[in-house]
């Protein structure tokens, strides 16, 4: 049986977490676990095939295996784990360009300034940036890029996740609010034949929103619109979903944005939220950390299955259901009061 460490070792190890994490981060860069696919390599290997140093780059893998991330052998060779593994730039649900992102120099930036937004309760992003951050990933194309590459990782990853668990066979019409390039409605429109969909964002991004749905095979079943989802949606749809949307913004703002997908949709429509729930209690969960990141980033959060109850109710809606999903994120789905 293994014993429980003393507090103060386990507390250290806390402490210790935003280490481990940029770590890892670093790997995710250096495409560690691309190069570790045909097999196990030295740290010397490794290095000679990034332009590090070996030393140090020893040390960083050294440090990411005592997290399960990697495995170090007798013969100081690296493999891959089943922790590593999500890192491979082409696995199903990467989260190498997410690891990146999460754990790159804006970021500890931005949460060096945590105490700003518990103060204020205004995202500390502005602060340091002197800008908000979409305004900065549209006037920084490195920021843009590195934020850009993780959101599509992420979408891929919960897009899976929302396909095998939603029965999309009863939809006729889907319209997909703030669909970004229509990974998930393409993927929706590709298992389910008899579903049309309209992608809808704003006109410069769903302007090239045209090779992912001719990818997947359903440009004659999607209709791609420009425009501002807080003035309104494409309306006569029987389904509206929206991913990763809500999260953005503020209960006044999100209650317009659900509102306006409810005035548009037909008798018996639905809507359909994807996001991560935060569980009540002390029960850990990734959301609860993401929240964080909300409070720095954007005038949103997450939010709990009673919170979603009330914003549903206070746009018109009744919450039917929170179904989980392979994923930390939960498709919330409303109806029509």
């Amino acid at each position: 049986m293994t014993q429980e460490l003393p507090p103060p070792v386990q507390l250290m190890q806390l402490l210790f977490g935003f280490a481990a994490s940029r770590a890892i981060g670093v790997s995710a860069e250096l495409r560690i676990a691309d190069l570790l696919k045909d097999g196990a390599k030295t740290a010397d290997e490794l290095a000679r095939q990034t332009g590090v140093d070996a030393r140090s780059l020893y040390r960083v893998l050294r440090a990411c295996a005592s997290t399960g991330v990697y495995s170090e052998d007798n013969e100081k060779k690296f493999s891959l784990t089943p922790l590593a593994e999500p890192l491979l730039s082409d696995a199903p649900g990467s989260l190498r360009a997410f690891a990146e992102m999460i754990t790159c120099d804006w970021q500890f930036q931005t949460w060096a300034e945590l105490p700003y937004s518990v103060k204020t309760g205004k995202p500390s992003f502005d602060k340091v940036h002197g800008k908000s951050s979409f305004d900065y990933f549209w006037s920084n194309e490195k920021a843009g890029n590195v934020f850009n590459d993780a959101m599509t990782s992420n979408s891929a990853f919960s897009s899976v996740a929302v396909v095998n668990a939603y029965d999309f066979s009863s939809t006729s019409k889907l319209v997909d609010v703030g669909g970004g390039h229509g990974f998930l409605l393409a993927s929706i429109l590709a298992k389910y034949g008899n579903v049309k969909g309209v992608l809808f964002d704003t006109l410069a991004i769903v302007a090239e929103a045209e090779k992912r749905l001719k990818e997947h095979g359903v440009t004659d079943r999607c209709e791609t619109v420009g425009g501002d989802f807080f003035e309104s949606v494409p309306t006569g749809a029987d389904a509206y979903i929206m991913k990763h949307i809500i999260h953005d913004w503020n209960d006044e703002q999100c209650i317009t944005l659900l509102q306006n997908c409810r005035n548009a949709m037909t008798d018996g429509g639905k809507v359909l939220v994807v996001e991560m729930v935060v569980p009540e209690g002390n029960e850990p969960s990734p959301a609860k950390f993401l929240d964080l990141q909300m409070l720095q980033f954007l005038p949103g959060c997450e939010r709990t299955g009673k919170e979603y109850a009330d914003l549903f109710d206070k746009a018109g809606l009744k919450l039917t259901r929170i179904i989980p999903t392979m994923s930390p994120f939960s498709i919330i789905e409303g109806e029509s009061k």
